[in-house]
């Protein structure tokens, strides 16, 4: 039997639905009459994506920060949501009640108004969330310009690292352990930071997939290559890394479940995206720039090595 990957599995559907034109984005986007609505829908399984210390509040909240962190790289403030759950026959009382505090923190900390939902039975805990907000205007994964910069929110690879110590026994500093699966844990998007700066953007999107396969995407749809000199960690991931023989790029650009989020600007704009950043007391950092080409590419010593796309994908082999 032929294993289908990812895309492979959404392009049945999207020619099954006759939606041939389809070009991906990290939310849904349409209109009824003339309000511009943005839609996302994002999945939490507890098998998959729940390790075994984790909180059941802090899973919970993890499930609606998945899509708040997109609205965050589209610039647009979630408004309403929807809950579909499905629980197991003999959940207990306790765990119901921690979801149920974990959804609410969630909600109130970006004003969420739920909706409503649905619950069903099953084998394991899964949550399913839909958020929906208005906007103008949105920020899209095109849009990046030759002589823009590229810019990241947050130093990456401590969620990879979260997840090398929680599922591999990995061992790092008590410091850089507790950060490590705090970023797995309890991430925080970036939404206010996305919202304040939406018209200063040539391109933004979310990089909970991974950066590489994030810096990728967009330099596709923006039909330009992506250079990047600058490598977005600190001391202490290095550290880990070399004391875990461990490649820190890989930590870096395919670990994925950062819920940052990439964007370019021109340099007209780069000033006050900066002031911006200093005032929401939201670390952004300055990775590379857009020139003409395809792909994206390290640079080192002036040499040009090319970043492929190994972030996380679903079904791959």
């Amino acid at each position: 039997m032929t294993i289908l990957n990812e895309s492979a599995i959404i392009k049945i559907f999207q020619d099954g639905f006759g939606n041939k034109k389809f070009v991906s984005e990290d939310v849904e986007i349409f209109k009824i009459g003339r309000t511009q609505i943005v839609a996302k829908t994002d999945t939490f399984v507890q098998s998959t994506d729940m390790p075994s210390n984790m909180k059941m509040t802090d899973a919970a909240r993890k499930s609606i920060v998945a899509c708040v962190s997109d609205f965050a790289a589209k610039g647009v403030k979630p408004q309403y949501g929807m809950i579909s759950i499905n629980l197991p026959k003999m959940i207990s009382r306790t765990k119901i009640n921690e979801i149920s505090k974990g959804l609410k923190h969630a909600s109130d900390e970006f004003n969420i108004r739920i909706l409503g939902g649905d619950t069903n039975e099953g084998k394991e805990i899964v949550i399913n969330i839909s958020i929906f907000g208005t906007a103008n205007k949105l920020v899209r994964r095109k849009g990046a310009k030759i002589g823009d910069t590229i810019f990241v929110t947050g130093p990456f690879g401590y969620t990879a690292s979260g997840f090398k110590i929680l599922f591999e026994r990995k061992r790092g500093t008590n410091n850089f352990v507790k950060k490590a699966i705090k970023s797995v844990v309890n991430p925080s998007p970036k939404l206010d930071f996305g919202v304040k700066n939406k018209n200063y953007f040539s391109s933004s999107m979310d990089s909970s997939d991974g950066l590489s396969t994030t810096l990728n995407e967009m330099a596709n749809q923006s039909k330009c290559k992506f250079i990047i000199n600058n490598i977005p960690t600190r001391k202490d991931l290095l550290e880990f890394a070399k004391s875990n023989k461990i490649d820190p790029n890989d930590l870096v650009f395919h670990g994925g479940e950062e819920y940052e989020f990439v964007f370019t600007a021109s340099k007209k704009n780069k000033l006050l995206i900066k002031k911006n950043a200093l005032l929401l007391k939201t670390p952004i950092i300055e990775i590379g720039y857009v020139t003409k080409g395809k792909g994206v590419f390290l640079e080192k010593q002036e040499k040009k090595i090319r970043l492929k796309d190994l972030g996380w994908h679903h079904f791959r082999k």
